[in-house]
């Protein structure tokens, strides 16, 4: 296997996650929340020259934070897939990425733990527009279960809070 000294365009494509954005939610009941809307912030930033890039993400409920995550996106040449790693405040480690793969303007990413397979889909609209829809299929079921659905925008260069 060669060393790659720079990202690949496949690596570089992951750059659409770049910046700030915020975004309007809507969360469904489960185990562990109770159905509402949510807003959410994040910002991502390019990894090691661009072959990863990390995503902070937090979500609020009621004027307080009711979720955070670090997302640690890359692209494996080995199997030509996308991976992304989640570490969140519910605190489950994960095992393993989850993995998948383009198809046009949408990232799927699939992970499997003994809890069940959690599906991710990131869908842009356009450079400064993307929806993400977050399902879960329990251990031992077909059934897939929206977790969190939601649309976010590129945040503007200057904030509103300022006067």
């Amino acid at each position: 296997m060669a060393f790659q000294s720079t990202p690949s365009a496949a690596h570089l494509r992951l750059d659409a996650f770049s910046g700030v954005w915020e975004g309007e939610e809507h969360v469904a009941a489960s185990a562990w929340t109770k159905e509402g809307k949510a807003s959410a912030s994040l910002s991502g930033e390019a990894l090691f020259g661009g072959f990863f890039l990390e995503q902070r993400y937090c979500q609020m409920r009621g004027g307080e934070v009711s979720f955070e995550a670090r997302n640690v996106f890359g692209f494996d040449s080995s199997d030509q897939a996308y991976k992304l790693y989640q570490f969140d405040s519910v605190g489950f480690a994960p095992p393993t990425p989850a993995s998948g793969a383009w198809n046009g303007d949408e990232l799927v990413l699939i992970k499997t733990s003994p809890r069940g397979r959690q599906r991710t889909a990131f869908t842009f609209e356009n450079e400064d527009c993307y929806r993400m829809g977050v399902s879960f299929s329990p251990a031992g079921s077909d059934t897939w279960q929206e977790v969190v659905s939601g649309i976010y925008r590129r945040a503007s260069l200057t904030s509103s809070n300022l006067s």
